[in-house]
């Protein structure tokens, strides 16, 4: 594996795991919640085919949906 695959596996696993910490806890019947959990699960699954630009692409897309619905105040206020 070359450098820059291996720089885009490292910060792909980065954010899959922030993401991650991010769902915890997060009511998961909210309307599009289904889309970030697929689009999780794309990550893990481009991971291990070793296609690390889609996987890149799939948590990038999970952390846009998740951060739209955040905004839109979609989940209860933990606080």
């Amino acid at each position: 594996m070359d450098k820059t695959q291996e720089k885009l596996k490292q910060e792909t696993e980065k954010w899959l795991e922030r993401l991650d910490e991010e769902l915890e806890g997060l009511d998961r019947s909210v309307e599009q919640m289904e889309n970030v959990l697929a689009y999780r699960d794309d990550t893990e699954h481009f991971l291990e085919q070793k296609d690390f630009v889609r996987a890149w692409e799939a948590v990038i897309y999970a952390w846009g949906i998740l951060e739209t619905l955040q905004r839109l105040g979609k989940f209860e206020n933990a606080d």
